[in-house]
């Protein structure tokens, strides 16, 4: 799923621009739009309304953005967000919205090339979570021969030792193309065995905050040993041999990684 954070200046109405967003990338693919309201009252129970036409639900567990990102990405193409300023996505501007390198900016709703933006979002990293990983390996062609998908998610960890200095935030940065052949020619050398039938692996970057998901290793296979010994080789080999670079936040002081460990 690609998502894309709308931002507008003060006061003004962000529909327009949304409107259109969503009109151009329905031709693409399936379309979410999340709004910011903090009008709305928490609801103190969860109700769920099942028709034919869908799903509608309101949740008494409050969620955060990137949770409802998680589950949209398992179903939908692509996410438009409006009034998210602090979430780390490819963003639009208009007017004099304050928003650090954004994938395009206009003056106004009229001015937007949506189809160009369209393109330039899907050049950028994809939203991915475990369950749109786990969807996409059960829409696999050799789906009805599999018995068990086997999964490994690695995240935050904010403490190794109770004295440790607390870890805020990771950053990762990769190195583009070498990257995304690495983890080409690992998934190709695993699903070359037998019983293996998809292999899905996804790295973040950029800052993820403490106890947030950093990777996933998602495998389809015929029985669970084949899926197990799968997950495993395929996170301890994308850890060893794509390359990733990570920096450490901590309440104390941040540092890369390799330096420290040169």
């Amino acid at each position: 799923m690609y998502a894309l954070d709308v931002a507008t200046p003060a006061g003004r109405d962000p529909s327009p621009i949304v409107d259109r967003l969503r009109d151009a990338f329905a031709d693409r693919g399936r379309v979410a739009v999340v709004r910011r309201d903090a009008t709305l009252d928490a609801p103190t129970h969860t109700t769920v309304r099942v028709g034919d036409g869908g799903v509608r639900s309101t949740a008494a567990t409050p969620l955060d953005l990137d949770a409802v990102l998680d589950d949209l990405a398992a179903t939908h193409d692509y996410a438009i967000t409006v009034g998210f300023s602090d979430a780390a996505l490819p963003r639009l501007a208009l007017g004099d919205a304050d928003a650090a390198d954004p994938l395009a900016r206009a003056d106004d709703a009229g001015e937007v090339d949506v189809a160009a933006v369209a393109d330039a979002l899907e050049a950028t990293e994809p939203y991915e979570s475990l369950a749109s990983l786990v969807a996409r390996a059960k829409r696999s062609p050799d789906a009805e021969f599999s018995g068990a998908i086997a999964t490994f998610t690695g995240r935050v960890r904010a403490k190794e030792d109770p004295e440790d200095a607390p870890t805020e935030a990771l950053e990762f940065e990769k190195y583009d193309g070498v990257a995304e052949e690495r983890l080409a020619e690992i998934r190709a050398d695993i699903e070359a065995r037998d019983g293996v039938y998809e292999v899905l692996l996804h790295h973040r970057t950029g800052r993820i905050e403490a106890g947030a998901d950093i990777v996933f290793v998602v495998v389809l296979a015929g029985h669970r040993r084949e899926a197990f010994r799968a997950v495993e080789d395929g996170i301890d080999r994308l850890k060893d041999e794509v390359p990733l670079f990570k920096k450490e936040v901590t309440v104390d002081e941040s540092f890369w990684r390799h330096e420290r460990d040169a």
